[in-house]
Parts: structure tokens; sequence; C-alpha cells
């Protein structure tokens, strides 16, 4: 079960970093993050994605330490970690569910379903 949270949680995440480097790029994606403020990326917008495109790989090297495929996955840091991790993903269900963008409410709020569910059972560990 483990391993099948960890790969549908990384897709999510591959997705996401996709979504964010053509955002970087100026694809106008805009209105499918960030409440939809703006179609074409502002240099805002941009920043934001260079900052995700940082993030979202610390997120999968978390989740799959957490799930044993690297070292380290039973130590306090990292569980406490994916924890926080899972409750980021819940809080941004809800963030998306919300959202003025309908775009990214039919896209990201079920993204964010995806990763919050699939961080809840790596969390859990074996």
């Amino acid at each position: 079960m483990t391993t099948a949270a960890l790969v549908l949680a990384l897709a999510v995440l591959s997705v996401l970093g996709v979504v964010q480097a053509l955002i970087l790029v100026g694809f106008p994606l805009g209105e499918y993050v960030w409440g939809g403020q703006a179609r074409v990326p502002t240099p805002r917008l941009r920043w934001s994605a260079a900052i995700a495109l940082v993030i979202l790989p610390g997120f999968a090297l978390l989740l799959a330490s957490r799930a044993g495929l690297l070292p380290g996955g039973g130590s306090p840091a990292i569980v406490i970690a994916t924890w926080v991790l899972f409750t980021y993903s819940v809080l941004m269900v809800g963030l998306n569910a919300v959202s003025r963008s309908r775009p990214e409410r039919l896209t990201a709020t079920p993204a964010s379903a995806l990763l919050a569910l699939s961080t809840f059972v790596i969390a859990l560990g074996s």
C-alpha cells in the first residue's frame, strides 16, 4: 500500500512541477494557481513557481524516505515532516476548493486531495 501511495504522490508532485515550470517560463496557466489571479504569469507568480520548483523535489525526497525508498524514514524528523506535509496538503485541498478560479478548483483540488491521501498512507508507515 505504501508503494502505491508513493507512486501516486510522486506522480502528483511531478505534474505540479511541470505546471510550475511552465508558469516559470511564461505559459498562460496562471488561472490554475494562486487563485487564478492572472492568466498570464506575472513576475511575482513566476518567482512563486521558481520557489515551488525548489520545494517540490524536497517533498518527493521526504516521502521517498518515509516510504523506505531512501534511508532515514523512521527518524523523528522525517516522521514529523511527513505529518506536516500531510497537514499542508489537507489545507491546500480546502484552499483550492474555495478558489475564485474555476480551473483551479477543478484541477488543483483533486490533485491536492490525492497528495493528501497518499501522504497520509505514507505517514502511517509500514
